[in-house]
């Protein structure tokens, strides 16, 4: 090849560039949405994410009603916003259950008008080797990561339908993007989630319904405490805990929290966060064989599964605290925690 041939080729390349991120930046601005006076669903919006994402709505003028299964941590949600002059819908729901879903959507709707907005954010993680995993795990997981999302989407889209607008955000995880080891019943629940809500936006469009799929990497939102522990209990929840605080490989809530609101403004299809979750997707997408050999390596420093009766029980992370899961390693994870309604 010349070199004016590949000059040319060069040019003509930058020039498709251009006119792909020109072509994205006016879809950007006419899908462009302001949330205030908006009606917004956020479930499982009584702490962590969910709950950063209804602060930072409120800020913006929106009118939210929140959902999760605790009434207290909802009460405790409650004050706080009309502490600083704003309201809130909250309301008792167990999200496994189609009928309380709907139950709640019908509630919602009564107090605030129509719904604008669903973000689905409620979501449940086990940490467990597979060899300590059962198959209520996997269902449990499935019922709610995936199916919660399912009939939350379909109790608010007969009315989005018919104004023809709407936006729904489904909060995945980049464990919906790569399989993760020791997590395999919420990779699995994520995976469905990821490919429900991929496949759905294009059938939606037609009705002005956008839905916006978030897959997050590690964010510091002090959600370890109330993860499902199983297999050697110390151990994996310290290295789950310490993960998940660390600077460079995580992200604040309250930064993760507005880029999903400014995804959701914008209509965009995806949104993949921090820098090291969209490493791991493109790496993923470019050679799956090279990710599966790193994952192999990460799965050889975690801890063995255990071989014995106690490794299939049960535990909640803040129950298996230990020193090296309260060292200064996890320090922003605990602020994180008494920040955003974690601990009372």
């Amino acid at each position: 090849m010349t070199s004016s041939t590949t000059n040319t080729a060069w040019l003509w390349g930058m020039v498709g560039l251009g006119a792909v991120l020109a072509t994205r930046s006016i879809l950007r601005q006419n899908r462009k949405i302001d949330f205030a006076g908006k009606n917004i669903i956020i479930t499982g919006g009584s702490r962590g994410l969910g709950l950063v994402l209804a602060r930072q709505l409120a800020e913006e003028g929106a009118n939210l009603a929140i959902c999760a299964r605790d009434p207290y941590e909802l009460d405790r949600v409650k004050e706080e916003f009309q502490a600083h002059g704003k309201r809130v819908f909250t309301y008792d729901c167990d999200l496994t259950s189609k009928d309380e879903i709907n139950k709640f959507v019908k509630a919602a709707r009564l107090e605030l008008g129509p719904i604008d907005v669903l973000i689905n954010n409620a979501g449940v993680i086990m940490v467990t080797p597979f060899d300590n995993a059962t198959e209520d795990d996997f269902r449990e997981a499935l019922d709610t990561n995936f199916w919660a999302a399912y009939h939350t989407i379909q109790a608010v889209l007969p009315d989005m339908r018919q104004r023809k607008a709407g936006r729904i955000v489904n909060v995945a995880s980049f464990g919906g993007k790569v399989a993760a080891p020791h997590l395999s019943p919420y990779v699995t629940s994520k995976f469905a989630l990821v490919g429900f809500s991929e496949s759905i936006r294009a059938e939606m469009k037609k009705d002005g319904i956008f839905v916006t799929t978030i897959c997050p990497g590690l964010i510091r939102t002090g959600s370890p405490r109330h993860a499902i522990i199983k297999g050697q209990h110390e151990k994996e929840y310290a290295w789950f805990k310490i993960g998940d605080s660390l600077p460079g490989l995580t992200i604040s809530a309250e930064d993760c929290a507005a880029q999903i609101i400014d995804a959701c403004r914008h209509g965009e299809a995806e949104r993949v966060i921090t820098l090291t979750a969209k490493f791991g997707t493109a790496l993923q997408g470019l050679s799956p064989s090279l990710m599966a050999e790193t994952l192999t390596l990460i799965n050889d420093l975690l801890p063995n599964p255990a071989p014995n009766l106690e490794g299939n029980q049960r535990a909640i992370g803040a129950g298996k605290e230990s020193s090296l899961s309260q060292s200064v390693l996890a320090t922003l994870t605990d602020k994180a925690a008494v920040k955003n309604n974690e601990i009372v």
